[in-house]
C-alpha cells in the first residue's frame, strides 16, 4: 500500500480535514499523512486514542518517533501529556494506552537501524535558544544523528524564515501558522519539502511554533526497499 509516497513531491496537508481510519485496535484510529507498506509500514500518521483504549504490547522493529498532541500518552515506561517528544529506538518494545484518550503524531520505520538512542522531551519546559544566523528564530535541537536533526522552532510574528532542504524537511505546525508558496500553514497541518527544494516562509500575526525534522528524506529509497 502507498499513501502520499512519492517523496520528490511537496505535500501540505491539514490534518484535522482527513478522515479518521479504524486500527485493528478497538478504539484507536488512524489519520494517515503518508504511507509505504501495509500493517507493517514506513509510516507518518495521526493517532487518536479513546479513553481507556490500548495497544497490544509489540517491539518497534524498525523504530518510532512521536509527539503528543493532545491528552495524555501512557506505556509501562511513563505518562506523556501533550507538548512531549518520544523516540523509541529500533527494538524497543512497549504496551501503549491513554487511560483518558490522547491524540499524537507517529512516524514509524525511519531510523538507522542500529540506533539505540531513546529520546523524552518536554517541549513546554525546554530552552530555546536564538539562531545565530536566522534572524526571529530561536531553536531546541531535540535529536540529530549523521541522518537527520529534530528542532523545536518557535518563529517570530512575520519573520521571514529559510530552511536547509538539501536533505528534505517536514514541518508540523504545533501553534501559530506561516504562509509558503502561496499557501497558509496553520496549526496541525503538516508540510513535507523534497529534496534540494527551496524553502522560504513568512511566519503569521502571531509567530509560529513548529516541529521541524530535515535530512532524513535522502533515506526514503533505502526505507521502502526494507518493506517491499
Amino acid at each position: 500500500m502507498e499513501i502520499n509516497a512519492d517523496f520528490s513531491q511537496r505535500s501540505l496537508l491539514h490534518t484535522p480535514d482527513i478522515e479518521w481510519q479504524d486500527s485493528p485496535m478497538k478504539g484507536v484510529r488512524r489519520r494517515v499523512l503518508d504511507r509505504v507498506g501495509n500493517e507493517v509500514a514506513r509510516a507518518t500518521t495521526v493517532v487518536s486514542y479513546a479513553p481507556n483504549s490500548h495497544f497490544s504490547s509489540h517491539v518497534h522493529t524498525g523504530g518510532e518517533e512521536f509527539v503528543v498532541l493532545e491528552g495524555i500518552f501512557q506505556d509501562e515506561h511513563g505518562d506523556y501529556p501533550a507538548g512531549s517528544y518520544i523516540r523509541n529506538p529500533p527494538q524497543s518494545s512497549h504496551t501503549p494506552r491513554s487511560d483518558d484518550g490522547c491524540i499524537i503524531f507517529v512516524k514509524l520505520w525511519q531510523f538507522d537501524l542500529d540506533d539505540r538512542q531513546h529520546v523524552v522531551a518536554d517541549m513546554n519546559t525546554v530552552e530555546l535558544n536564538n539562531d545565530p544566523v536566522r534572524s526571529g528564530v530561536q531553536l531546541h535541537t531535540l535529536f540529530e544523528d549523521s541522518r537527520e536533526t529534530v528542532r523545536l522552532e518557535q518563529w517570530e510574528a512575520g519573520a521571514t524564515v529559510t530552511l536547509d532542504t538539501n536533505g528534505g524537511a517536514e514541518l508540523l505546525v504545533l501553534d501559530g501558522s506561516f504562509t509558503q508558496e502561496g499557501e497558509t500553514v496553520d496549526k496541525l497541518s503538516w508540510l513535507r519539502i523534497p529534496l534540494h527544494a527551496d524553502f522560504q516562509a513568512t511566519a503569521g500575526a502571531s509567530g509560529a511554533r513548529i516541529w521541524v525534522k530535515t535530512g532524513h528524506l535522502r533515506f526514503t529509497k533505502e526505507e521502502k526497499q526494507r518493506l517491499a
